[in-house]
């Protein structure tokens, strides 16, 4: 990917904040269309204002669609379909987690996690890979997480859908090399972006481990993993002191690991 070879068209999940208005921006200079999808429509019309005055010769449309409802998922195929708008760079960017103990969480909650992080992860995958494989290239980097190595106490099921993710996107690296389309999953740590206000329930406290030193910023996250899907890498932890962590953790026995994470700060309510 470069300023001379563009790509044909781009599609964003979650681009109305956070890691996706970085995509957004990032991938404008380079991209002839841009497709961007997320609940909130005026946020992404503002964005779409703001990519066109930078990037004129881009052409974008902004879709309103809940990812964690499957009539929302298929009205966003039909109506790409309609326009002709076949994605060869997909950014799986969206994704929702919940701080606190998993027995007393709320159940639609979770399950919207687990439909957004994996089922709707997976699907946009599924209808759009045919296309690439069809043309000998495309991308897909899929957002994963840091937690995806670890089992979290007070976040276990979202540690557990970006183990999927990570596994996933390895697995369907392995099937796609002969066809030319190239898998990333990315694996940030903290990062400053409105997740957290989603994540964290009213009763939790908002505790990161390390404090201001774990966070990468929003653009350094995105800029990397642009710069490691270019570089055909199978995944990618922004920022040096991340990947060392996800290092010395790849290092250590389960037994080491359940021991680090049982004496992790927690404030979740009592059940």
């Amino acid at each position: 990917m470069d300023s001379t070879s563009p790509y044909r068209c781009a599609l964003i999940t979650g681009a109305s904040s956070g890691l996706g208005v970085q995509f957004a921006r990032q991938l404008a200079p380079v991209c002839r269309v841009m497709i961007l999808v997320a609940r909130r429509v005026d946020l992404l019309d503002q964005l779409a204002t703001e990519l066109a005055m930078a990037s004129p010769e881009v052409r974008i449309y902004c879709f309103k669609a809940d990812l964690t409802k499957n009539e929302d998922v298929d009205l966003l195929f039909n109506s790409m379909q309609s326009l002709l708008l076949v994605p060869d760079l997909l950014i799986n960017n969206a994704g929702m987690g919940d701080y606190g103990e998993f027995a007393s969480s709320d159940w639609s909650k979770v399950n919207d996690m687990m439909q957004l992080n994996m089922v709707a992860l997976t699907r946009l995958a599924h209808q759009y890979l045919p296309g690439m494989i069809a043309n000998g290239a495309g991308d897909i980097l899929n957002v994963s997480s840091l937690a995806s190595c670890l089992p979290i106490p007070d976040f276990a099921v979202y540690a557990a859908t970006k183990a999927y993710v990570t596994s996933f996107s390895e697995a369907l690296r392995i099937e796609l090399r002969e066809h030319g389309v190239n898998v990333l999953a990315l694996c940030p740590g903290p990062v400053h972006t409105g997740f957290g206000a989603i994540a964290h329930r009213a009763e939790a406290g908002n505790v990161t481990p390390g404090g201001e030193f774990v966070y990468v910023s929003a653009h350094q996250v995105v800029a990397e993993g642009l710069a490691a899907m270019r570089r055909g890498k199978a995944r990618h932890y922004p920022a040096a002191k991340m990947a060392l962590i996800a290092a010395v953790i790849g290092l250590l026995p389960m037994a080491a690991v359940r021991l680090v994470m049982s004496r992790r700060p927690r404030r979740s309510a009592s059940l």
